[in-house]
Protein backbone atom coordinates (compact mmCIF):
# COMPACT_ATOMS: atom_id res chain seq x y z
CA UNK A 1 0.00 0.00 0.00
CA UNK A 2 1.03 3.61 -0.62
CA UNK A 3 -0.37 5.65 2.24
CA UNK A 4 -0.53 9.44 2.20
CA UNK A 5 -1.62 12.42 4.22
CA UNK A 6 -3.27 14.94 1.93
CA UNK A 7 -5.33 18.09 1.60
CA UNK A 8 -8.13 18.35 -0.92
CA UNK A 9 -9.55 21.52 -2.44
CA UNK A 10 -12.91 20.88 -0.81
CA UNK A 11 -11.86 19.77 2.66
CA UNK A 12 -8.95 21.73 4.12
CA UNK A 13 -8.37 19.33 6.99
CA UNK A 14 -5.54 16.83 6.52
CA UNK A 15 -6.77 13.33 5.74
CA UNK A 16 -5.15 9.92 5.54
CA UNK A 17 -5.49 8.17 2.21
CA UNK A 18 -4.31 5.38 0.00
CA UNK A 19 -2.98 5.81 -3.54
CA UNK A 20 -4.53 3.46 -6.10
CA UNK A 21 -3.10 4.04 -9.56
CA UNK A 22 -3.41 7.83 -9.99
CA UNK A 23 -6.26 8.14 -7.50
CA UNK A 24 -6.20 9.07 -3.81
CA UNK A 25 -8.94 7.55 -1.70
CA UNK A 26 -9.58 8.66 1.91
CA UNK A 27 -9.14 5.77 4.29
CA UNK A 28 -12.58 6.40 5.76
CA UNK A 29 -14.10 5.70 2.34
CA UNK A 30 -13.39 2.03 3.09
CA UNK A 31 -15.10 1.97 6.46
CA UNK A 32 -14.13 2.76 10.04
CA UNK A 33 -10.50 3.68 9.46
CA UNK A 34 -8.80 6.68 11.11
CA UNK A 35 -8.08 10.07 9.56
CA UNK A 36 -4.36 9.97 10.35
CA UNK A 37 -1.56 7.61 9.36
CA UNK A 38 -0.22 7.69 12.92
CA UNK A 39 -3.54 6.43 14.28
CA UNK A 40 -3.62 3.68 11.65
CA UNK A 41 -0.11 2.57 12.63
CA UNK A 42 -1.09 2.43 16.28
CA UNK A 43 -4.09 0.22 15.50
CA UNK A 44 -1.73 -2.62 14.66
CA UNK A 45 -1.20 -5.34 12.04
CA UNK A 46 -4.75 -6.70 12.05
CA UNK A 47 -6.15 -3.36 10.90
CA UNK A 48 -3.36 -2.91 8.34
CA UNK A 49 -4.24 -6.27 6.87
CA UNK A 50 -7.96 -5.46 6.88
CA UNK A 51 -7.31 -2.25 4.96
CA UNK A 52 -5.03 -4.08 2.51
CA UNK A 53 -7.77 -6.60 1.75
CA UNK A 54 -10.51 -3.98 1.31
CA UNK A 55 -8.66 -1.16 -0.49
CA UNK A 56 -8.11 -2.73 -3.87
CA UNK A 57 -10.25 -0.50 -6.10
CA UNK A 58 -10.59 3.28 -5.91
CA UNK A 59 -14.08 4.19 -4.59
CA UNK A 60 -16.26 7.00 -5.95
CA UNK A 61 -14.96 9.42 -3.32
CA UNK A 62 -11.45 9.19 -4.77
CA UNK A 63 -9.59 12.23 -6.09
CA UNK A 64 -6.93 12.44 -8.77
CA UNK A 65 -3.39 12.83 -7.43
CA UNK A 66 -3.06 16.13 -9.31
CA UNK A 67 -6.04 17.54 -7.42
CA UNK A 68 -4.66 17.06 -3.90
CA UNK A 69 -1.73 18.44 -1.95
CA UNK A 70 0.44 15.77 -0.37
CA UNK A 71 1.75 16.47 3.12
CA UNK A 72 4.38 14.57 5.04
CA UNK A 73 2.82 11.14 5.67
CA UNK A 74 3.52 11.64 9.39
CA UNK A 75 3.25 15.38 9.80
CA UNK A 76 4.26 15.39 13.45
CA UNK A 77 6.12 12.35 14.84
CA UNK A 78 5.62 11.61 18.51
CA UNK A 79 9.29 12.31 19.13
CA UNK A 80 12.49 13.29 17.33
CA UNK A 81 13.44 11.63 14.07
CA UNK A 82 16.30 9.21 14.80
CA UNK A 83 19.13 9.48 12.28
CA UNK A 84 22.31 7.66 11.38
CA UNK A 85 25.47 9.46 10.32
CA UNK A 86 28.27 7.94 8.26
CA UNK A 87 26.34 4.79 7.38
CA UNK A 88 27.84 4.41 3.88
CA UNK A 89 31.57 3.78 3.54
CA UNK A 90 31.97 6.08 0.52
CA UNK A 91 30.31 8.90 2.49
CA UNK A 92 32.74 8.26 5.36
CA UNK A 93 35.61 8.53 2.85
CA UNK A 94 34.41 11.80 1.32
CA UNK A 95 33.69 13.32 4.74
CA UNK A 96 37.18 12.43 5.97
CA UNK A 97 38.81 13.94 2.89
CA UNK A 98 36.78 17.13 3.21
CA UNK A 99 37.69 17.61 6.87
CA UNK A 100 41.30 16.40 6.66
CA UNK A 101 40.75 13.49 8.99
CA UNK A 102 41.82 9.86 8.70
CA UNK A 103 39.26 7.48 7.21
CA UNK A 104 37.81 5.32 9.97
CA UNK A 105 34.61 3.35 9.54
CA UNK A 106 32.37 3.49 12.63
CA UNK A 107 32.28 0.38 14.77
CA UNK A 108 28.87 1.37 16.10
CA UNK A 109 26.11 3.49 14.55
CA UNK A 110 26.55 7.25 14.84
CA UNK A 111 23.11 8.33 16.07
CA UNK A 112 21.67 11.83 16.27
CA UNK A 113 18.16 13.28 16.03
CA UNK A 114 16.15 15.93 14.19
CA UNK A 115 13.40 17.87 15.94
CA UNK A 116 9.77 17.07 14.95
CA UNK A 117 9.43 20.68 13.75
CA UNK A 118 11.93 19.89 10.98
CA UNK A 119 9.34 17.73 9.18
CA UNK A 120 8.37 19.12 5.78
CA UNK A 121 6.03 17.97 3.02
CA UNK A 122 7.29 16.23 -0.14
CA UNK A 123 6.84 19.45 -2.15
CA UNK A 124 7.11 22.12 0.56
CA UNK A 125 9.59 24.98 0.37
CA UNK A 126 12.78 24.60 2.38
CA UNK A 127 12.93 28.06 3.92
CA UNK A 128 16.23 29.17 5.46
CA UNK A 129 17.76 32.37 6.77
CA UNK A 130 21.03 33.41 5.06
CA UNK A 131 21.91 35.17 8.33
CA UNK A 132 21.83 31.81 10.10
CA UNK A 133 23.40 29.44 7.57
CA UNK A 134 25.29 29.73 4.29
CA UNK A 135 26.03 26.02 3.99
CA UNK A 136 22.73 24.21 3.44
CA UNK A 137 23.36 20.68 2.16
CA UNK A 138 21.33 17.78 0.76
CA UNK A 139 21.20 14.15 1.93
CA UNK A 140 18.85 11.55 0.45
CA UNK A 141 17.99 8.83 2.95
CA UNK A 142 15.77 5.79 3.30
CA UNK A 143 13.24 6.48 6.04
CA UNK A 144 11.96 3.60 8.16
CA UNK A 145 8.63 3.83 9.99
CA UNK A 146 8.25 1.58 13.04
CA UNK A 147 4.91 -0.20 13.24
CA UNK A 148 5.13 -2.67 16.10
CA UNK A 149 6.69 -1.34 19.32
CA UNK A 150 9.53 -3.27 20.87
CA UNK A 151 12.62 -3.31 23.05
CA UNK A 152 15.67 -5.55 22.74
CA UNK A 153 14.53 -6.59 19.29
CA UNK A 154 16.60 -9.37 17.74
CA UNK A 155 18.09 -8.53 14.37
CA UNK A 156 16.40 -11.60 12.90
CA UNK A 157 12.95 -10.26 13.86
CA UNK A 158 13.67 -6.55 13.37
CA UNK A 159 12.02 -6.12 9.96
CA UNK A 160 8.79 -7.57 11.40
CA UNK A 161 8.54 -4.34 13.41
CA UNK A 162 8.61 -2.11 10.31
CA UNK A 163 5.36 -0.54 9.14
CA UNK A 164 6.83 0.92 5.96
CA UNK A 165 9.40 3.03 4.17
CA UNK A 166 9.58 6.58 2.86
CA UNK A 167 11.99 9.07 1.27
CA UNK A 168 13.74 11.61 3.50
CA UNK A 169 16.00 14.55 2.67
CA UNK A 170 18.17 15.12 5.76
CA UNK A 171 18.81 18.79 4.98
CA UNK A 172 21.86 19.90 6.96
CA UNK A 173 23.34 23.29 7.86
CA UNK A 174 27.03 22.37 7.84
CA UNK A 175 28.26 25.64 9.33
CA UNK A 176 25.91 25.22 12.30
CA UNK A 177 27.15 21.67 12.81
CA UNK A 178 30.74 22.90 12.90
CA UNK A 179 29.96 25.95 15.04
CA UNK A 180 28.16 24.01 17.75
CA UNK A 181 30.31 20.87 17.66
CA UNK A 182 27.35 18.50 17.37
CA UNK A 183 24.60 17.66 14.87
CA UNK A 184 21.29 18.65 16.46
CA UNK A 185 20.98 22.38 15.68
CA UNK A 186 22.41 22.02 12.19
CA UNK A 187 19.96 19.22 11.44
CA UNK A 188 16.83 20.65 13.06
CA UNK A 189 16.02 23.83 11.15
CA UNK A 190 12.29 24.17 10.58
CA UNK A 191 11.39 22.35 7.36
CA UNK A 192 14.77 20.62 7.11
CA UNK A 193 13.30 17.12 6.88
CA UNK A 194 11.18 16.80 3.73
CA UNK A 195 9.48 13.40 3.76
CA UNK A 196 7.23 11.42 1.45
CA UNK A 197 5.64 11.38 -0.97
CA UNK A 198 3.99 8.49 0.89
CA UNK A 199 4.76 5.49 3.05
CA UNK A 200 5.12 2.25 1.12
CA UNK A 201 4.15 -0.55 3.47
CA UNK A 202 6.79 -3.11 4.32
CA UNK A 203 5.07 -5.96 2.47
CA UNK A 204 5.89 -4.18 -0.81
CA UNK A 205 9.61 -3.75 0.02
CA UNK A 206 10.82 -7.32 0.58
CA UNK A 207 14.49 -6.27 0.78
CA UNK A 208 15.29 -2.76 2.09
CA UNK A 209 18.97 -3.46 1.35
CA UNK A 210 18.39 -3.45 -2.40
CA UNK A 211 17.17 0.08 -3.13
CA UNK A 212 18.78 2.79 -5.27
CA UNK A 213 18.86 6.34 -3.90
CA UNK A 214 19.44 9.51 -5.95
CA UNK A 215 19.56 13.27 -5.41
CA UNK A 216 19.24 15.94 -8.09
CA UNK A 217 19.82 19.67 -7.67
CA UNK A 218 18.31 21.69 -10.51
CA UNK A 219 18.01 18.41 -12.47
CA UNK A 220 21.75 17.67 -12.08
CA UNK A 221 22.53 14.30 -10.49
CA UNK A 222 24.45 14.76 -7.22
CA UNK A 223 24.01 11.48 -5.36
CA UNK A 224 23.54 7.92 -6.55
CA UNK A 225 23.92 4.99 -4.20
CA UNK A 226 22.34 1.79 -3.01
CA UNK A 227 21.23 0.65 0.41
CA UNK A 228 23.22 -2.55 -0.16
CA UNK A 229 26.25 -0.44 0.84
CA UNK A 230 24.94 0.53 4.25
CA UNK A 231 27.43 -0.23 7.02
CA UNK A 232 24.59 -0.93 9.43
CA UNK A 233 21.60 -2.42 7.56
CA UNK A 234 18.05 -1.57 8.55
CA UNK A 235 17.53 -4.69 10.65
CA UNK A 236 20.77 -4.20 12.57
CA UNK A 237 19.99 -0.51 13.12
CA UNK A 238 16.58 -1.32 14.60
CA UNK A 239 18.08 -3.98 16.83
CA UNK A 240 20.80 -1.65 18.15
CA UNK A 241 18.46 1.28 18.75
CA UNK A 242 16.09 -0.94 20.70
CA UNK A 243 18.67 -2.42 23.06
CA UNK A 244 18.01 0.10 25.81
CA UNK A 245 15.13 2.13 24.40
CA UNK A 246 11.63 1.08 23.48
CA UNK A 247 10.87 1.82 19.85
CA UNK A 248 7.32 3.11 19.52
CA UNK A 249 4.71 2.87 16.79
CA UNK A 250 5.24 5.75 14.40
CA UNK A 251 8.91 6.31 15.20
CA UNK A 252 10.84 7.56 12.17
CA UNK A 253 14.41 6.43 11.48
CA UNK A 254 16.58 8.04 8.78
CA UNK A 255 19.20 5.49 7.84
CA UNK A 256 22.04 7.63 6.48
CA UNK A 257 23.09 9.05 3.13
CA UNK A 258 25.44 7.83 0.38
CA UNK A 259 28.32 9.89 -0.97
CA UNK A 260 27.84 12.96 -3.14
CA UNK A 261 26.87 15.54 -0.54
CA UNK A 262 27.69 19.18 -1.17
CA UNK A 263 30.22 19.98 1.53
CA UNK A 264 32.54 17.16 0.39
CA UNK A 265 32.70 18.30 -3.24
CA UNK A 266 35.64 20.16 -4.79
CA UNK A 267 34.88 23.00 -4.49
CA UNK A 268 32.10 22.62 -1.91
CA UNK A 269 28.54 23.18 -3.15
CA UNK A 270 25.59 24.35 -1.09
CA UNK A 271 21.93 25.00 -1.75
CA UNK A 272 20.98 28.53 -2.71
CA UNK A 273 17.78 30.53 -2.97
CA UNK A 274 15.72 29.19 -5.88
CA UNK A 275 17.42 25.81 -6.14
CA UNK A 276 15.20 22.76 -6.57
CA UNK A 277 16.39 19.61 -4.82
CA UNK A 278 14.81 16.24 -5.61
CA UNK A 279 15.39 12.97 -3.77
CA UNK A 280 14.16 9.61 -4.99
CA UNK A 281 14.34 5.99 -3.92
CA UNK A 282 13.61 3.06 -6.19
CA UNK A 283 10.32 1.37 -5.38
CA UNK A 284 9.20 4.18 -3.09
CA UNK A 285 8.97 7.54 -4.87
CA UNK A 286 10.32 11.05 -5.28
CA UNK A 287 10.15 14.25 -3.28
CA UNK A 288 11.01 17.67 -4.71
CA UNK A 289 11.47 20.88 -2.77
CA UNK A 290 12.40 24.45 -3.65
CA UNK A 291 14.94 26.26 -1.49
CA UNK A 292 13.78 29.71 -0.40
CA UNK A 293 15.76 32.38 1.45
CA UNK A 294 13.42 33.94 3.96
Amino acid sequence: MRLVTFLSKLERQPMAGIVLDKQVAPLNAFGAFPDSIMDLIRQGPAEWQRLRQIATVAPSRSLHLDDVTLLAPIARPGRNVMCLGWNYSAHVDESARATGKAVQLPEHPVVFTKAPTSINSPTGDIVFSPNLTEQLDWEVELGVIIGIPGKQIAREQALEHVFGYTVINDVSARDLQQRHGQFFLGKSLDGACPMGPWIVTADEIPDPQNLTLRTYVNDVLKQSGTTSNQIFPVAETISILSRGMTLEAGDVIATGTPDGVGFARTPPEFLRDGDVVACEIEGIGRIQNRVVAG
